[in-house]
């Protein structure tokens, strides 16, 4: 039998991935990020170079051909055949049915939001919160903090709560179900994190078949993309601290957010690592 090494697999499985016309976007960039991860995840492999010479089994090699034949003919994002995503350099439990995590926020999370925060947040929120990777990985940034996630989606309340566990942050955190600020105890929050549904209905009408697994509840905006945001936004002065942050995303909707708030001081930092459409909303003075 041929026998075959982690690096021959890879570049196996993103020529595959490649010609079938794939889209990327979920957790990976490009065909032979997403092959890595693939390979390396159903091999428990560490992401090092000398991983790339190990020769893998032959129910490896299985397990490998499964998934990938399911990814390219039934086009499901890969984080849902593993069950599992990276995000700002944690590991998040992730299922179908709760939008996967990829926001670029991730990488002002890395940064500690600095230099836009003017203390260490002590009670942090994450609206909309999805597998809740967002809030949790902020939360472990600042260990001094307290946590409130919120979802609408009590599917994703339940899988959010479950990351918590899984990042040993029970004592600290509350997961709460609700309509964004509805059932949300009365107080202030010195950083408030948002990752809505902000796709608009015209890209919506044009998503690849990938982004047609999440569902449109965590997706779809309305008309302008905007329909989420705006409810946000408008509890905004009620719910934020006196030096309080707001660190949000609309992606592709960032023009028509300008459009609607011409006299809001937003400001959009630029993104080293790629992505677009986040934007920060400082407390006004006094």
């Amino acid at each position: 039998m041929t026998q075959s090494t982690v690096a021959e697999v890879i570049a196996d499985s993103s020529d595959r991935m490649q010609a079938a016309g794939l889209s990327f976007g979920h957790a990976s960039s490009s065909s032979w990020d997403e092959a890595t991860a693939l390979v390396l995840s159903v091999c428990e492999l560490p992401d090092h170079i000398d991983a790339l010479g190990q020769i893998l089994s032959s129910e490896q090699l299985a397990r490998i051909e499964r998934l990938l034949n399911k990814r390219i003919e039934a086009r499901v994002p890969l984080p849902y055949l593993l069950g599992q995503v990276k995000f700002a350099g944690r590991d998040f439990l992730i299922e179908p049915g709760v939008v996967i995590p990829r926001s670029p926020i991730g990488e002002l999370i890395q940064q500690r939001f600095e230099p836009w925060l003017a203390h260490p947040p002590g009670q942090i929120i994450d609206l909309c919160c999805g597998s809740g990777c967002i809030g949790i990985a902020t939360a472990l940034m600042f260990p001094d903090s307290e946590l409130t996630l919120v979802d609408i989606d009590p599917q994703a309340v339940a899988l959010s709560a479950k990351n918590v566990a899984r990042h040993g942050l029970e004592e600290r955190t509350r997961v709460v179900c609700s309509d964004l600020w509805c059932d949300v105890p009365d107080q202030r929050f010195d950083l408030i994190l948002t990752n809505p549904p902000y796709v608009d209905a015209a890209d919506m009408s044009v998503l690849p078949p990938e982004y047609l697994h999440e569902p449109a509840l965590g997706l779809a905006g309305g008309d302008d993309g905007l329909a989420i945001v705006r409810q946000i936004l408008d509890q905004f002065e009620q719910r934020v601290s006196a030096q309080g942050l707001l660190v949000g995303e609309v992606g592709n909707s960032a023009s028509a957010l300008l459009r609607a708030y011409p006299r809001l001081p937003f400001f959009w930092p630029d993104l080293e690592l790629g992505g677009e459409g986040v934007f920060l909303l400082a407390a006004e003075p006094g």
